[in-house]
Formats: structure tokens, sequence, C-alpha cells
């Protein structure tokens, strides 16, 4: 059984790189194979990880529906399906990368979401870690595509919006009940402290912050030059929030 982690929050939170180096811990302190899973249609989690993706389940599932495919004599259409699937599987020797990405049309993420779902479980018990970089907002929670997870890193930036969000998601999680083991909070991109209002925020909402994650000059650098963020330094100060955080998360 692979030990499942998502992370969701809103939108410009910090969700892909707080995933990255989650991925990053994992990788260093040799917890592998890991299966990154970009459950984001605005997908950037590739970049992240220094990772180049050539296909998505998005542009898989576009051309089954849209355009005329061929099918192999002798195979089914979900057959072929489940074999174009696996093409969109970038390897490397300790991470694996799928991404969802989208389609070409307006059609709802419902039917890729569900696909998505259905694919990682498949794959699952081949690696010994999952990491889902969900898409903002709550929309994920209600589709169920992140369910079953060991923890659950709801993210917030240094707002009172972003504090907010997480109330709303750990509401929405109790409403329809999803199996989650561990629900972990996450105030990202901090400046220097805690500000008395955001504080007050999560005070109000009855939250407390599990990890607080500086707002780190090197990781916006890398971020900037489109560096790998597994190859950050030991000593960058983000790095080492989400590093305890993880060694807490596994114990």
């Amino acid at each position: 059984m692979s030990f499942k982690i998502a992370v969701a929050g809103k939108g410009g939170c910090g969700k892909t790189s707080v995933t990255a180096l989650i991925i990053r811990y994992l990788k260093n302190k040799g917890k592998v194979p890991v299966l990154a899973v970009d459950a984001d249609p605005n997908a950037n989690l590739g970049e992240s990880l220094g990772l180049k993706v050539e296909q998505t389940i998005g542009t898989i599932l576009d051309g089954f529906q849209h355009e005329k495919i061929s099918i192999p004599p002798g195979m089914t259409k979900e057959a072929y399906l489940e074999y174009k699937l696996n093409e969109t599987i970038v390897e490397s020797s300790d991470i694996d990368l799928i991404t969802m990405g989208r389609g070409q049309g307006p059609e709802c993420y419902c039917y890729p979401n569900l696909i998505l779902k259905k694919f990682v479980e498949g794959l699952s018990d081949n690696y010994t870690y999952v990491v889902m970089d969900n898409e903002a907002g709550m929309e994920h929670l209600s589709r169920k595509t992140t369910e079953n997870v060991d923890a659950l890193l709801l993210v917030s930036n240094h707002s009172v919006k972003g504090v907010r969000a997480i109330g709303r998601i750990l509401e929405l999680l109790d409403e329809i009940k999803l199996n989650v083991k561990k629900r972990v909070v996450v105030v990202n991109l901090v400046p220097d402290k805690l500000d008395p209002l955001v504080s007050k925020e999560l005070e109000t909402l009855k939250l407390k912050a599990d990890v607080i994650v500086p707002e780190d000059k090197e990781l916006y650098r890398y971020d900037l030059e489109q560096k790998p963020l597994t190859g950050m330094p030991d000593n960058s100060a983000a790095v080492q929030a989400i590093d305890r955080l993880m060694a807490q998360i596994l114990t």
C-alpha cells in the first residue's frame, strides 16, 4: 500500500511549490519510488520537478472524444484507452509524473477527473508514495478526486482570505465525509512572522498552523530561472520548514 499525500488550497497560495518540496524530501530520504500527480488543469508541477510533459490525460481524452481513432484489431476501446493513458506517464529514476492537463474544448473536468482517479488508483500500489497537487478551490473535493489519502495538506498564503478558504475546505470535508487520515494546515509565503490579522482569523476558525513556511528568495529565484525545486539547497528556509513537517507526518 502506498502512502498518499494531497495538497489543496485557494489559487496563488503556492500549492505546487509545496508539492515539489514534499517530493524533494521523499527523494532525498530515499522514500521512493514516488508517483507525482498534477491534478490541476493549469498544469505546472512537471516544470517544478524538472520533468518534461509531452502528453496529458486531457489531451488523450480529447482525442478519444473528438477525433476518429484507429483501435488495433482484437483490442477494446477501454483497453486501448488504458494503453494510451500509460503513455502520459513521465518516468525518471525515482519520480514518475502523471498530468491531468486539459482538452481543447470547454467541457467540464468531471470526466477527466474520474479517469485520473481510476488511473492513479490502478497505479498507486507500484509506488511507495503518491503525491497529488490539486486544482485551486474545492471542486476536486466534491468530485472526490482527493479521497482515501493519508495526509491532506491545506495550504493558505499569508492572507485572511487564504485562511478562510481552508476553513471552507474543512467544512466540505466533514459534509461529504471524505476519508482523510490527517489534516495539516500550512500557512505559506510568510514574510517574517504571522500578521496579527491572520493569527486572529486562525483563532476565529479554531485552526492551528501546523507549519509556517517562510517567504524564500531562493525558491523564488529557482522558479524564475525555471530550475527544478528538487535541487533546492538544504539551507533554504522553505525547504527546512517542509522537511520538518514531513518528518512529523511520517512518524
